[in-house]
């Protein structure tokens, strides 16, 4: 089944970069787990509960079964039929976190990948953060295959999945194969394209053992026609020849289908949703058929856009190892073993070790150490890699989380990634001095690691503020802290991070001047600063004319306008969505310096923003709350308090979700209220959504707080 990686020059038709993508508790891990034992990659098969899985590596992972960080594995393939029969195919693996929190995980990882399966629950099918991956997969136009896990779960409905997919993620979505049972009578699939029934014999342990062919059971022909009659009319619909022949009645053969399905696949014309039991350990091959059947190789993604940095064109490069090098640093890793490993997808051309190559984000050489082929935590080691590769690198001092790497002779810069806004903060300070030296370089390691993970020093209180995209997120940071670097820390409660913006066009003047014997220091510029869209960010510009302030201090305005950005002026929050223009100064021949007109944009800022109608934004969050009918009515009343906007009811059996947009500040504890509420009966699930702005009551409460503790301190 699996061969020796030694050999891994393996065409582009051949490889496959997937991700396993899906909702919290879906049983995204158990698949992956599933499909490495199936390929042979690991010989026991891996189980949360037990701690035992390969893709779920870390203590914490395994101590809350659940996973944090998206892991990389190498797995090999041979269908037994279709188009691919007999035919290995090398398939790149990342399991992605289903957890909101590590949303930027998710990110990253389906911005280098070619295809993705979602898995979804058979009872609880389409979720919250079922949507949100499905829209970061759209985002970066990745194609997918659906796989309905969990079918002998009580309440597993197939089809009610199937019309979930349809109506809320909008998608394509035709059944490739349907169950045969379900809950405890799920037994196999009916493959609907070439009409063959595959059961799983069950140990007494009800875990499905090699599957056999069957005669499609008697209670479902019907119901087999009625579907297959279904994804051959979309098929056809797809392919102007098969057009022709079905609307002639004529036969379409199994090939043609399976190739026109392929082709309608990579265009996301077509989802095919498949049923399985990845726990029971049932419709994992079919699965692993349709990955390397129907999701894209890197051949037929053909090419892949950047701009080339000199002259500002934009640049195609075709995905083959002809091409120059080029790829995209997607994750960073802190290796106890190796050190900064830097994960990269090589687009076009062979990387190899020992060579220097180009960052053209941050325009630095780097040095190619040591490259190495992951599998989760372990590693091989390799001389090169080649394009359509998933591998990581040692020896890289500068490259971040979405860095263009790419040849010297041939820049480019590749699309990067965009990252959600953390929305809430601690403060952490060092229980020791000897912790207080390592506090600070664990801190830079893991937001090296991490994009959502931010870093602040409050000058006034002297504290490390850290933010990130929730309580669990925070909580597992400050807990790699202790583990991976024996730094002991003490955090103070959960803040909700807040922002400042403006409203109105206004201008400020900042004058630095100071004469102490010698030389002194000459800074003066005016800024206008104007409100941009919501979500929009910063933009700074120069209108100076006439040489009014030289073009070298231009910059050091800037810096001195992000610095008091960064510390806020309404109450200590940062600034958001403004422009900042620089429009006229003045300066000294003698005593002008950077660092003077530095203090000068600060100040400038300062002014003109105290006189654009500050106000404060919070972060909005997306809530479900699922609870028995019965209770429907006092949660719906217990949001309305938290000044929730309902968004609206589905009915799920005999359950109520209720869909509400609720400020993060008004959430804390949420899940304890709501428990005790319901009985111990309802839940509730939570993302960030948006910033909005801060009702003027609650705002100036807010001010006047944080002005009173700066005070204090």
């Amino acid at each position: 089944m699996a061969t020796n990686t030694t050999n891994r020059l393996y065409p582009l038709d051949r490889i496959r970069n997937i991700g396993i993508i899906a909702h919290i508790d879906a049983g995204k891990t158990t698949t992956t787990e599933r499909i490495l034992f199936y390929t042979g990659k690991s010989y026991k098969l891996g189980d949360i509960d037990e701690g035992t899985t390969v893709t779920d590596w870390m203590e914490q992972e395994k101590e809350r079964g659940i996973t944090i960080v998206s892991a990389a594995v190498t797995a090999f393939w041979t269908p037994k039929a279709g188009l691919m029969k007999d035919i290995e195919t090398r398939i790149n693996i990342i399991d992605t976190p289903g957890h909101v929190d590590f949303t930027a995980e998710v990110e990253r990882s389906l911005r280098v990948l070619d295809g993705g399966v979602t898995v979804l629950d058979a009872e609880e099918g389409v979720q919250s953060q079922s949507e949100t991956v499905w829209r970061q997969a759209d985002k970066y136009n990745v194609p997918r295959i659906c796989f309905v896990n969990k079918m002998d779960k009580m309440g597993a409905d197939y089809f009610a999945t199937l019309k979930s997919i349809r109506e809320r993620l909008g998608a394509p979505a035709v059944p490739y194969n349907i169950p045969i049972g379900s809950e405890n009578d799920f037994r196999g699939v009916v493959d609907l394209i070439t009409k063959k029934a595959f059961v799983w014999e069950a140990d007494p342990k009800g875990l499905g053992k090699e599957f056999k062919e069957e005669e499609i059971p008697e209670n479902l022909k019907d119901e087999v026609e009625k579907w297959r009659a279904e994804l051959v009319e979309k098929i056809a619909e797809t392919d102007d020849s098969l057009t022709e022949k079905f609307l002639a009645g004529e036969e379409i053969t199994e090939a043609e289908l399976k190739s026109a399905l392929r082709a309608a696949v990579i265009k996301y014309k077509i989802v095919p949703v498949l049923a399985g039991s990845s726990l029971r350990n049932k419709g994992v091959q079919p699965l692993l058929d349709a990955v390397v059947e129907y999701l894209p190789s890197p051949q037929d993604i053909e090419t892949i856009e950047g701009t080339n940095p000199k002259t500002a064109e934009k640049e195609v490069r075709k995905l083959v190892m002809e091409e120059p090098f080029a790829g995209l640093a997607f994750k960073i890793q802190i290796d106890p073993h190796v050190g900064k490993l830097t994960y990269v997808r090589v687009y076009s051309g062979t990387l190899k070790s020992g060579t220097s190559v180009l960052n053209t984000t941050k325009h630095d050489r780097e040095r190619i150490g040591r490259i190495l082929l992951m599998h989760a935590n372990t590693r091989e080691e390799i001389t090169e890699a080649y394009a359509g590769e998933i591998v990581a690198i040692v020896g890289l001092k500068g490259t971040g989380t979405g860095d263009t790497l790419c040849d010297e002779a041939h820049p480019i810069i590749l699309e990067s990634i965009s990252f959600p806004e953390p929305v809430i903060s601690l403060a952490i300070e060092p229980q020791t001095k000897a912790d207080q030296e390592k506090l600070g370089y664990a801190l830079g390691r893991l937001s090296e690691e991490d994009p959502t993970f931010r870093i602040k020093g409050d000058p006034e209180t002297g504290q490390t503020i850290i933010s990130g995209m929730g309580e669990l997120h925070l909580e597992i940071l400050v807990d790699r802290l202790k583990r991976e670097f024996s730094v002991g820390a003490n955090v103070g409660s959960p803040q909700v991070a807040y922002r400042e913006t403006i409203k109105e066009t206004a201008t400020g003047e900042g004058k630095y001047i100071r004469q102490s014997g010698g030389r002194g220091q000459y800074g003066h510029c005016f800024l206008r600063v104007e409100p941009k869209p919501r979500g929009e960010g910063y933009e700074y510009k120069s209108e100076v004319k006439g040489g009014a302030i030289p073009q070298e201090y231009i910059p050091s305005i800037e810096k001195g306008v992000r610095e008091k950005m960064e510390m806020g002026v309404l109450a200590g929050y940062p600034l958001v969505d403004m422009k900042v223009i620089v429009y006229d100064g003045t300066y000294h021949d003698v005593d002008s310096s950077d660092i003077a007109f530095k203090i000068a944009g600060s100040m400038a800022l300062e002014e003109a923003a105290k006189h654009a109608k500050l106000v404060l934004l919070e972060p909005i969050m997306k809530v479900e709350v699922t609870v028995p009918e019965e209770f429907m009515g006092d949660v719906i009343g217990d949001l309305s308090s938290k000044r929730a906007q309902i968004h609206g009811s589905d009915h799920h059996g005999n359950s109520v979700i209720i869909n509400a947009l609720v400020p993060l500040a008004e959430m804390s504890g949420y899940v304890t209220t709501l428990r005790s509420m319901t009985q111990g009966r309802g839940s509730a699930y939570m993302e960030p959504s948006h910033y909005d702005e801060v009702p003027t009551n609650i705002s100036d409460k807010i001010v006047a707080k944080n002005k009173g503790e700066k005070k204090e301190s």
